[in-house]
């Protein structure tokens, strides 16, 4: 028995659940920063409130391909963890910018911090059986434009919701003024319109998808026979929770390979989303670094939310070229070439004259981060048996969460002790990580790449 080769619209019916998660996830990555400063976070603090999010990958991403591996009953496998998350994630969104209204019981800081506790946990319960269903549910020749096609919708929901709050203060007139400890209405509204997307998009997915059983999965050849080469190096089917730690260690060398590549890629990626607003406000706006609520800052983090709108919407055409391009010169090649070019985009932002020469650099940045959102998982699929898909992309996650939490740790230090507060030199160290993870990129085995001359 054959898979059967999916149509365009079903592999977009598949996926179209990121577009409400990385909507969701944009909104975080562009305001977070701002809405904690707004709630009294001093700048050098920031990493430290943001380990909350690789923190919530680490432990949740896992446990969670374990179990979806192991599920299936009438709503299916992944899909009951795609709903699970979604609603979570949602009660996060509305409440992490209205924090000051449990003022009477905890610090509105602390609370912003929790509600980010929820999204990030909520997020990956229901991102990495996405990434599992690709695996579970396409033949091998159509992976790749599977993990591509996510990748689109993955640029297309965060453009909507990165320029979500420019455009609801400049387009429809709703007033990004705030007052001392309290977050603008616009990026409050923009929120509630991130959870009610959520929600929807998962529901479109869970209605028109149509998952594998197990059974099934294992009666296709293709699939059959290299569970049954991978279960012949000792790969046996598990059953406990604690068998994550000897996964982990039977892990198949692409997957080790990869894992150099996905920690400095994920290294420069967090340090860009945690100091991109006190970078931009002080060396593009002249702005103090002890200022987060002049009406100056607040155009400024409207800014950063229409730059990394630019990012994903380049990520998001891109990323359809992605396997044609791959088809040319190979998926590692692919993948490198697309971080260097990210690479050399963080580090021009030193030297931009003003605001709108950043619009180049962020054409850069997402051409690297659809190659990250799509490449690595193209080539970790074909190495990984199917009946531990799920496991194997949660396992994955700890070479993407270990960078930031590093990145979290040391980054703050380092803006306040080496860089004297000018948080710019934070995003001239995630460009350089970028360039580090492109040469890194030609170590790795890709068992499965198919090169046409």
């Amino acid at each position: 028995m054959q898979k059967r080769r999916l149509s365009f619209w079903e592999i977009w019916n598949m996926s179209f659940g990121f577009l409400g998660i990385q909507m969701g996830f944009a909104l975080q990555n562009a305001n977070a920063s701002r809405i904690l400063q707004i709630f009294g976070a001093d700048v050098h603090e920031l990493s430290w409130f943001w380990i909350i999010a690789p923190l919530m990958g680490l432990i949740v991403q896992p446990i969670i391909g374990h179990y979806s591996d192991k599920t299936w009953g009438r709503f299916g496998r992944r899909k009951p963890y795609f709903l699970v998350g979604a609603i979570l994630a949602s009660i996060g969104l509305i409440l992490m910018p209205q924090a000051e209204i449990f003022i009477a019981f905890l610090p509105a800081l602390w609370v912003g911090a929790g509600m980010l506790m929820i999204m990030d946990a909520s997020f990956n319960i229901a991102m990495e059986p996405f990434r599992a269903l690709v695996g579970d549910n396409l033949r091998t020749d159509q992976r790749t434009l599977g993990f591509s096609v996510q990748t689109a919708l993955i640029g297309f929901g965060a453009v909507i919701g990165s320029w979500l709050p420019y455009a609801l203060h400049h387009w429809f007139g709703v007033s990004n003024e705030t007052s001392e400890g309290s977050v603008p209405i616009n990026l409050i509204l923009s929120f509630i319109i991130g959870a009610i997307i959520l929600m929807v998009s998962i529901l479109v997915t869970v209605l028109t998808t149509k998952e594998y059983t197990p059974e099934e999965l294992i009666s296709f050849e293709d699939e059959k026979s290299h569970s049954e080469a991978l279960k012949n190096n000792g790969e046996e089917e598990k059953s406990s929770l604690l068998d994550i730690f000897e996964d982990f260690r039977k892990m198949p060398v692409t997957m080790r390979q990869l894992s150099w590549v996905q920690f400095f890629s994920w290294f420069g990626l967090f340090g860009m989303w945690v100091f991109a607003t006190p970078a931009i406000a002080q060396h593009i706006y002249d702005l103090p670094y002890t200022d987060s609520s002049s009406s100056t800052y607040q155009d400024a983090g409207d800014w950063i939310g229409i730059l990394f709108g630019i990012y994903n919407l380049v990520s998001a055409f891109y990323a359809f070229s992605l396997p044609y391009i791959a088809k040319k010169i190979g998926r590692k090649s692919t993948h490198a070439i697309s971080l260097v070019i990210g690479g050399i985009g963080l580090l021009s932002i030193y030297i931009m004259p003003d605001k709108n020469w950043l619009i180049l650099s962020m054409v850069g940045v997402g051409i690297a981060w659809a190659s990250i959102l799509a490449m690595p998982y193209a080539i970790l699929a074909g190495s990984i048996s199917p009946k531990k898909m799920g496991v194997y992309m949660g396992i994955f996650n700890f070479f993407i969460v270990m960078p930031q939490i590093i990145n979290a740790l040391i980054g703050g230090p380092l803006v306040k002790y080496a860089y004297g507060n000018q948080a710019i030199f934070a995003l001239m160290l995630s460009g350089v990580s970028f360039l580090i993870a492109a040469s890194l990129v030609y170590k790795v085995k890709d068992v499965d790449d198919v090169v046409q001359s």
